[in-house]
């Protein structure tokens, strides 16, 4: 032999898929960010919205509601147990930056997008003590509701990255159909505009003494039915072509329009019949699922593979 010697290739590194504690605990975020919007909605809905009148504390001196104020209702009650979801929210959060921390270099896309969660939660929260100091405004409070539909985007967004390979990514959908997707996705958002618009001119805000914001409730309720009928017809198209072509997004876009009809019928009903309170819970959760099917959506018209559709 001779005195040569021959050195081995250098080590690649590739990225390593997530493991199964970040995926659950991911799935944990999304989950909680909706929940969320339920209970908040249960704490405007039943009139309990300044059941603890100030912020941090329930009350001037107590973090939590008192003996006297839980016999005096059961608001305090309500509004206290949705405020305890945030340091919840927080928790799941933390541990999902802890679990994304070591693959922070790899998946940078994971990393950045559990800092938002981590920041948005913390947002959140503050914006929830002006809503009550202000004594529930109408456009706080309806801000505090669009930012937790982002939240839910956002979470949406991680859990499908999780699920997807690192790296660039080409378009798997002809141009068109893409270009339509994220028209569709300005339709949503315009009709989730006028929906909190609806309701914050609407007969539930949360407290007695809460102030409305002034515009004419049942005017209000034909204009978020017009982007939201523009929304259901955009949603069929896609959805035909869709399976027509054997699109990726064909799964995700019919779950979609599924949750359209139900909006759709939801809505109706709620015209119909004096905005029944637990209905309008149900619109408000559903308004959060369709913005995280929405979103999934969105991110399938990528993939990594190299697809040309000229």
């Amino acid at each position: 032999m001779s005195g040569t010697t021959t050195s081995s290739p250098a080590p690649t590194t590739t990225p390593t898929a997530p493991g199964r504690v970040l995926r659950v605990v991911a799935w944990l975020n999304l989950l909680g960010n909706v929940i969320i919007i339920g209970t908040g909605g249960a704490v405007r809905l039943t009139g309990s919205g300044l059941g603890c009148d100030t912020w941090p504390l329930c009350t001037a001196g107590s973090l939590t509601p008192t003996p006297a104020l839980v016999s005096e209702s059961f608001h305090s009650l309500i509004e206290f147990g949705n405020r305890m979801m945030s340091p919840v929210l927080g928790l799941l959060a933390l541990a999902l930056l802890v679990l994304v921390w070591r693959e922070r270099r790899a998946r940078k896309d994971l990393f950045v997008l559990a800092w938002i969660v981590m920041a948005g939660i913390l947002a959140q929260a503050f914006v929830g003590g002006i809503t009550v100091w202000t004594g529930l405004n109408p456009f706080i409070v309806g801000f505090h509701y669009v930012a937790s539909l982002i939240l839910v985007c956002v979470c949406t967004a991680l859990v499908v990255r999780l699920y997807t390979a690192p790296g660039l990514r080409a378009r798997a959908v002809p141009r068109w159909y893409a270009i339509t997707t994220h028209v569709t996705t300005l339709v949503l958002a315009a009709t989730i505009a006028f929906g909190v618009l609806t309701t914050g001119a609407g007969p539930h805000s949360g407290d007695a003494t809460a102030g409305r914001n002034g515009f004419d409730a049942t005017i209000l309720e034909h204009v978020h039915a017009w982007p939201g009928y523009a929304l259901f017809a955009l949603t069929i198209v896609l959805t035909a072509v869709a399976w027509r072509s054997a699109l990726p997004t064909r799964r995700w876009i019919t779950a979609l329009l599924v949750v359209e009809l139900v909006q759709i019928a939801l809505g109706l009903y709620q015209a119909r019949n004096g905005v029944p309170p637990l209905a309008v819970g149900a619109h408000m959760i559903l308004a959060a699922i369709t913005a995280s099917l929405m979103t999934v959506v969105v991110l399938r018209l990528k993939d990594s593979r190299v697809i040309d559709f000229r």
